[in-house]
């Protein structure tokens, strides 16, 4: 993490960004992607978690933009995450005050019934949607949000993570926990997912490059570097 210790009208206030991407959460980055026209504050806000009261007590607005170049860095290696295939062999959640490491399978099967049948709604309803804007080419443009992503983890992870029965609703809540995933691996084991789920067939061109669509359009020129965070974070917010 990056840590910067900022001058505010009463004292002094600890701010904190993430500095590598596996310190970047799903929960982050889909709150970023759903904040309309993001100030350069709220971005800061949702990176650091530091409520807006507070950063809104900062002496000078120059402060807060030592940021930038971290956050750019963030970007640049968003840019490559979708290339990723490295889907980890374990992921970790915290559940009252305990650490459970949970096993990914390699084939990604999704146990029990409820939770395929589930999942299974989710996935058909994301299909159906494109299908719907997109006719018989909906493979061509099937990017499912990061939300379905998430959705589809929490279904596949709750009995595993919490040792209990399946239960629809409760699985479906378990989306919270999957949200504190670092994007590292919520990301690559989603893509994985979608792509080997039975009822799909892999799209032709390869969704997980149109998810991340914004980070492909080739090196950030000098100019961009020196742009305030809100020019920064534009691309963020097109993620699909």
């Amino acid at each position: 993490m990056i840590q910067k210790t900022l001058s505010t009208l009463n004292g002094k206030l600890q701010v904190s960004i993430p500095q590598d991407l596996h310190e970047l959460t799903l929960g982050q980055l889909m709150a970023m992607q759903a904040t309309d026209n993001m100030t350069d504050i709220q971005a800061i806000q949702i990176l650091s978690g530091v409520p807006m009261a507070e950063l809104q007590q900062v002496r000078s607005f120059h402060e807060l933009q030592v940021f930038n170049d971290h956050i750019l860095a963030l970007a640049q290696q968003i840019r490559s995450l979708y290339n990723s295939d490295n889907v980890p062999k374990t992921v970790s959640f915290h559940i009252k005050g305990k650490t459970r490491k949970v096993n990914v399978s390699a084939n990604l099967s999704m146990e029990p019934a409820g939770a395929f049948m589930a999942a299974r709604d989710i996935i058909a309803e994301e299909v159906a949607r494109h299908a719907e804007l997109y006719g018989d080419d909906w493979q061509e443009h099937f990017d499912p949000s990061l939300r379905i992503c998430s959705q589809i983890l929490a279904h596949y992870f709750y009995c595993r993570a919490t040792g209990e029965l399946y239960n629809e609703e409760k699985a479906t809540a378990f989306a919270e926990e999957v949200e504190k995933l670092p994007i590292t691996q919520a990301l690559p084991i989603a893509k994985c997912f979608f792509l080997s789920y039975p009822s799909l067939s892999k799209p032709r061109t390869g969704f997980w490059r149109r998810l991340f669509r914004s980070w492909r359009k080739g090196p950030v020129s000098p100019s961009s570097r020196s742009s305030d965070i809100s020019t920064l974070l534009t691309h963020w917010q097109g993620v699909m």
